[in-house]
């Protein structure tokens, strides 16, 4: 295998790492938490697992370049659902559709084709794209983790790994 396709690899070996262990997580919550909000400016539970859902599929519209209306109506719908396993399944599809596009390129596509975002006028390549997904589910992981130990859940370094 060509040292690029590795590279691609385990980063999405990692994003199906922080899927299934945030999949985990989420089913650890008891929904009447949900309105818990460490700050009053800061997202609540609630909010911050709707966003860490949401991240492989809006980050996937985005790179691809879909307008910010199609990107708000993905959180709309997202945000009607409530329901913990119709959350974690969010997830686990937009986790499917970021492998197969990334598998679908070309080591040239993946390196070098450059897609930009609606709110930037600058673009970024696939690669870093994928970087970039990886690494936003990874933050609002650990924010996840974090509010889940101030509310008293049973959680440790071993539901990340």
């Amino acid at each position: 295998m060509p040292p690029v396709n590795e590279v691609k690899a385990l980063l999405l070996e990692e994003l199906e790492h922080i899927v299934k262990t945030s999949t985990n997580l989420i089913r650890k919550i008891s929904p009447e938490h949900w309105s818990f909000r460490p700050h009053a400016n800061m997202r609540s539970l609630l909010e911050l697992t709707e966003h860490l859902v949401s991240v492989p599929s809006s980050d996937l519209l985005i790179l691809q370049e879909n307008s910010e209306d199609v990107i708000r109506k993905l959180e709309a719908d997202i945000a009607a659902d409530s329901d913990i396993e119709r959350l974690v399944s969010w997830m686990s599809t937009g986790l499917q559709e970021v492998k197969a596009y990334m598998q679908s390129l070309s080591e040239d596509d993946f390196l070098h084709k450059i897609t930009t975002p609606f709110y930037l006028e600058h673009g970024t390549v696939q690669a870093k794209w994928l970087v970039e997904i990886t690494t936003h589910a990874q933050h609002h992981r650990a924010q996840l983790f974090t509010y889940l130990k101030m509310q008293g859940y049973e959680v440790n370094m071993f539901d990340l790994y």
